[in-house]
């Protein structure tokens, strides 16, 4: 849609800048924008789809997010499983196209729209609506643990700067997260923005949906945050043997990629990293 950025002027303090007599500038700087999508979900025929969620996101690739979050929560299981998904205008005006509407191909079962259990994700978090622990835990129909990828370590090293060059909306914004799926031999296969670092991966993972990829088996997925619990989920609902990140992993993240047979790796800089689980898939 073009609208991932945004122009707003600024007034640039440089205290460095003192000996020239002006610390202080008005320019123009570049924001990530960061707007409400609306996902509604369930049969064919006028008024069937209800709100399902709402996530705040950077807009583009919005069908991919929207598939991709029905994939991760368990909702949906592969691209047949959607008869159509269609941006919107939805209320506002201008139309500002920040609702997806998604019909569920005959015999999917629609999901439950009870308004305690609906999801609301921010950019931050990508399971702060769910209502209890037992609604944040699902289940991959994909058998993770018996994937025989290998990775060098050598060659997983080379993938943040890979990730990074390709981080367009990062280099004028600063304030995007990327996710990026690689062949085991470190060949970029898509790569996605966001200003969460779970739409990031939804959208990653509703392009493979669409693309009829899953499972993702013998691929790494490589992310710029962190690996929190709801990243580790998702790329083992989308089958992928190992999940990367430049930072670090949480201990909730640790258990589920050791219960999945899913290959976890955190601080991967500066041709460093920590296998955190299942490290035979790094090799020397």
């Amino acid at each position: 849609m073009g609208r991932a950025t945004d122009r707003r002027g600024v007034l640039r303090v440089d205290l460095d800048a003192a000996d020239t007599g002006r610390t202080s500038l008005r320019r123009q700087d570049a924001l990530a924008v960061e707007e409400p999508l609306e996902i509604r979900v369930g049969a064919a025929g006028p008024g069937r789809r209800r709100p399902l969620a709402v996530t705040m996101r950077t807009p583009g690739e919005d069908l991919d997010l929207a598939i991709g979050f029905l994939l991760t929560e368990g909702l949906i299981r592969a691209a047949d499983d959607v008869h159509t998904a269609q941006l919107c205008a939805g209320a506002e005006t201008p139309n500002t196209y920040n609702v997806v509407d998604v019909v569920l191909a005959p015999g999917v079962p629609e999901p439950a729209t009870d308004p305690a259990r609906n999801f609301y994700t921010t950019s931050s978090c990508g399971v702060c609506g769910k209502a209890s622990i037992d609604a944040v835990r699902t289940r991959s129909v994909f058998a993770v643990g018996d994937d025989p990828l290998t990775v060098p370590a050598a060659v997983l090293a080379e993938l943040p700067d890979r990730l990074r060059a390709a981080q367009r909306g990062f280099d004028r914004t600063g304030g995007l997260h990327a996710a990026a799926l690689f062949t085991a031999d470190g060949e970029l296969v898509v790569l996605r923005e966001d200003v969460g670092r779970h739409n990031a991966v939804d959208k990653v993972i509703g392009w493979a949906v669409r693309e009829r990829r899953l499972p993702l088996a013998g691929h790494v997925l490589l992310v710029s945050g962190r690996a929190s619990f709801e990243l580790t989920q998702k790329a083992w609902m989308a089958g992928v043997p190992l999940l990367a990140a430049v930072s670090a992993p949480s201990s909730l993240a640790a258990d589920l990629a050791e219960e999945a047979g899913l290959t976890l790796v955190g601080f991967l800089r500066d041709r460093t990293m920590n296998v955190y689980a299942h490290p035979r898939r790094i090799t020397a």
